[in-house]
């Protein structure tokens, strides 16, 4: 296995290497030459010249990574949904030494220095895993607790968690959400007290992604007593400090092999040296974050494929009123709906790809707002309407279409409730009432 390992991450470096020298060579494709004409289904073979923003180098890593995920992951999902927790140091140890959890990070701290597309790409074959719990842990491995100290943290700081945790050696989770602060970040309590060269921390953290199994913690505290805006920082909490209380593993209705747990600090002390950036910069660091958490969303996409492709294969066999399920019109009319969504909202995700990496302004920020709130509503309206083409089946756990059915309804919720969402983008419109 180390062997493997090592393999991959020096292919997928070698790949990092080819792709700058071709991109010297290669000039921008004309939109005729990214139109295909063959048809779209999830088992049809990509190729880059068919492609808006993916190369080669996309496609390679994408098929390094499917191969692991085929090894070492998918046969075991069943086993960890089942116990509830999935062992995320084994995992993202095989992840990291493949160089899969820090795709786009500096090369210096162990990531392979790619931009942003490709953490895209990553994403979204990590949507190729049987479960929803498993991808949304690696994403908040790569793509929620590290972005800003990566950007941000000094290289003392990035050396002792940013290089540990892309290398799969450190677990990370994010601690954003309190009891009376979720989609609202503002409101948040939990208070980080300078006192000399420590920071004394008292107050709690809930829906912890990674929380059981964390080594660290990237932390919003309160750090002073200004604007709610302002008065904000975030911190690398090593969890193994006296004072932290891992005070229970929550039990969820889906991602049930991530585990999720509510945390407690009390006079826990931090170096001050542990701070991300400035101190007070916090919330503007945490809504940079939440970007790439909102387009980490894209591992959903292959599963909606999957789902419509599986619900297609059942309904051609099973029959009623002798004749096959999918014959019936109001079925094969629906999934193909379903499935041009799908297509619209992959299209939407690379065009915000896109702008993230060429940093359009608030071009980026709207296009990212739009992916993510027509993301939600989608997973939701797939996953009842491809399973209630499941008849009592779709009833069961022992179909996918089930565990898409309750893992997927955290989207409209996770990373900022739709109807925030909304609300932002209303205010970007201006259409919302006036004072």
């Amino acid at each position: 296995m180390a062997l493997l390992q090592g393999a991959l991450r020096l292919n997928l470096l070698a790949n990092r290497r080819n792709f700058f020298k071709l991109t010297s060579f290669v000039g921008v494709r004309s939109l005729s030459e990214n139109v295909s004409s063959k048809p779209v289904t999830s088992s049809s073979p990509e190729v880059a010249g068919d492609h808006v923003i993916y190369t080669q180098e996309h496609f390679a890593l994408k098929e390094s990574l499917r191969k692991l995920i085929d090894q070492e992951i998918n046969p075991y999902v069943e086993q960890w949904e089942a116990e509830g927790k999935f062992p995320a140091h084994k995992v993202f140890k095989i992840l990291g030494s493949a160089g899969f959890l820090g795709v786009n990070r500096p090369t210096e701290y162990g990531g392979l220095g790619l931009d942003f597309s490709y953490s895209v790409a990553v994403a979204e074959e990590l949507g190729h895993i049987r479960c929803g719990g498993i991808p949304m842990a690696i994403g908040v491995q790569t793509d929620m607790a590290t972005p800003a100290l990566a950007r941000f943290g000094t290289a003392e700081l990035n050396k002792e968690f940013l290089l540990p945790t892309i290398m799969g050696d450190k677990v990370a989770c994010l601690g954003v959400s309190e009891p009376g602060a979720g989609s609202d970040v503002s409101s948040i309590k939990t208070k980080a007290v300078r006192k000399g060269d420590e920071y004394v921390i008292n107050g709690g953290k809930l829906w912890i992604t990674n929380g059981a199994q964390a080594d660290w913690m990237c932390l919003l505290a309160n750090t002073s007593d200004g604007p709610p805006h302002r008065n904000k920082s975030l911190i690398c909490l090593p969890m193994n400090l006296p004072g932290v209380h891992v005070a229970r593993k929550i039990d969820k209705i889906g991602m049930w092999s991530s585990d999720t747990a509510e945390v407690f600090f009390d006079d826990v002390r931090v170096p001050c040296k542990n701070i991300i950036g400035e101190e007070g910069m916090g919330f503007t660091y945490q809504m940079l974050q939440f970007q790439e958490e909102r387009l980490f969303a894209v591992a959903i996409l292959p599963t909606m494929d999957t789902i419509i492709q599986e619900t297609i294969q059942y309904t051609r066999q099973r029959k009623i009123f002798n004749q096959p399920v999918l014959y019936h019109q109001a079925v094969h009319f629906r999934l193909a709906e379903l499935q041009t969504e799908v297509e619209l909202l992959r299209s939407l995700l690379y065009q915000a790809t896109g702008r993230v990496i060429r940093q359009r302004g608030n071009n980026v920020f709207y296009s990212i707002l739009f992916y993510s709130i027509s993301l939600s509503p989608l997973a939701r309206e797939l996953s009842d309407g491809c399973l209630q083409y499941w008849g009592g089946m779709g009833f069961t756990r022992d179909v996918l279409v089930s565990r898409f059915y309750r893992d997927s309804r955290l989207i409209s919720i996770g990373g900022g409730a739709d109807e925030v969402m909304l609300g932002i983008i209303c205010k970007y419109m201006d259409t919302l009432p006036r004072k």
